[in-house]
């Protein structure tokens, strides 16, 4: 059977699974959409959650040893394909946290047998929710300059700091935290990364409320926290060269120009049009926000060819690179004006904050446009992607202080 077959067979395989096991009521629904709000639906969703865990594709990419469906990336972009032709949805990389798209792909990369072993399964099933500690209030953008220590004890360390912008920290199970196990050496020399549990008396958190009206953000206290020797990921003192990878999987994941169209989502289009007007050959009337919007509408085009022209150049095998840092600007820029014109299109209807003047996508619209400003901030902020896309895309000498 030649690929093309072989993919069309898959494909016509995946969405007859997918049709027999999709609950219909979360058709065109999300996990954040669903989590709190209906029993019923809620149900449905531990069901959907199950059975694309028995089947591998809440992380299919991953070996099946270790609980995904050992798929390579252009069969896992058929799944995607195929989920979103019919309103469907995995919900398993949001269950896991930073596990999936972060944690686990290290992991198999740096981690011992024993750490695949026990983690990975429960990251690929969306069982097991798991949050990282990296930035510190003096180590942000300079994580290097971290000052979390953990001490070591024979079999364990004895973790002592905070970290900041943990997100899910407060309802996680697992972390994995950028530490300091050598103070004598040069910044980047002397940091470890460790996984420890978040359930054990020495650990604290504190939720950090935004001016988006909701957070994920906490703030992680360590007080005297455990930390298995047996759950050191790579080498000791080594941490600087797993966090680099980490990250790069994190820009990965961040590459995306917005999200998929859910519960109905109007086009940007067709939310202009019904608010701004049309003249009387249907097209938008404001001939300056139809120019801006269709900047807007080929930037995110631009930004999907790019991602499908890396994906097609690596032959399906999807590598993560600096060029990550570029998408993860791109994706950024998008997203941020895309919030801008939506506010812009609605008016006033689209910086209300409460009350039954305003409809339900008119409050998201605000709320929208003020989280999407930390897109620029987390997960390595605009300049620090600059850097990395100067020294190692151009290659630009390191501008950055070295400790």
């Amino acid at each position: 059977m030649n690929a093309s077959v072989e993919q069309q067979a898959f494909r016509s395989d995946a969405r007859d699974w997918l049709a027999a096991n999709f609950p219909p009521a979360l058709k065109d629904k999300s996990y954040r959409a669903l989590a709190d709000k209906d029993p019923a639906l809620a149900a449905d969703l531990e069901v959907w959650r199950s059975r694309l865990a028995g089947k591998g594709w809440g992380a299919p990419t991953w070996p099946a040893e270790y609980g995904g469906a050992g798929l390579g990336h252009p069969q896992a972009k058929v799944i995607q394909e195929e989920m979103e032709a019919i309103g469907a949805f995995n919900p398993i990389p949001t269950l896991a946290g930073m596990g999936v798209t972060m944690v686990g792909p290290t992991m198999l990369e740096y981690g011992t047998d024993d750490q695949k072993a026990r983690h990975l399964r429960g990251m690929a099933s969306g069982e097991v929710r798991w949050c990282l500690g990296l930035s510190e209030p003096n180590a942000g953008s300079d994580l290097a300059s971290l000052g979390t220590k953990a001490e070591d004890k024979g079999d364990h360390f004895v973790v002592n700091g905070q970290k900041i912008w943990t997100s899910g920290a407060d309802i996680s199970q697992w972390c994995g935290a950028l530490v300091r196990t050598d103070p004598a050496k040069p910044k980047r020399d002397g940091i470890s990364f460790v996984l420890l549990p978040m359930d054990q008396p020495g650990v604290r958190t504190r939720p950090i409320p935004l001016i988006s009206g909701a957070s994920p953000f906490c703030e992680t206290y360590f007080d005297d926290a455990r930390a298995d020797k047996a759950d050191l990921l790579g080498e000791l003192n080594d941490g600087w060269s797993v966090i680099k990878r980490l990250l790069q999987h994190e820009r990965q994941s961040q590459t995306s120009a917005g999200r998929r169209k859910l519960d109905n989502e109007e086009p940007l289009q067709d939310l202009a049009k019904r608010y701004v007007g049309t003249d009387a050959d249907g097209t938008l009337s404001d001939k300056d926000l139809r120019a801006r919007l269709t900047d807007n509408l080929m930037a995110a085009k631009a930004h999907e060819l790019t991602i499908a022209r890396i994906t097609a150049e690596a032959r399906g095998q999807v590598k993560v690179s600096a060029a990550a840092s570029i998408l993860k600007n791109s994706a950024t820029r998008v997203a941020q004006t895309k919030a801008e014109l939506k506010m812009e299109i609605m008016g006033a209807q689209g910086v209300g904050w409460d009350g039954e003047a305003y409809e339900a996508d008119e409050l998201a619209s605000v709320r929208e446009w003020l989280f999407g400003k930390a897109a620029s901030i987390y997960g390595g902020s605009f300049e620090v992607q600059y850097n990395i896309i100067s020294k190692n895309i151009l290659g630009l000498p390191e501008t950055t202080q070295k400790g």
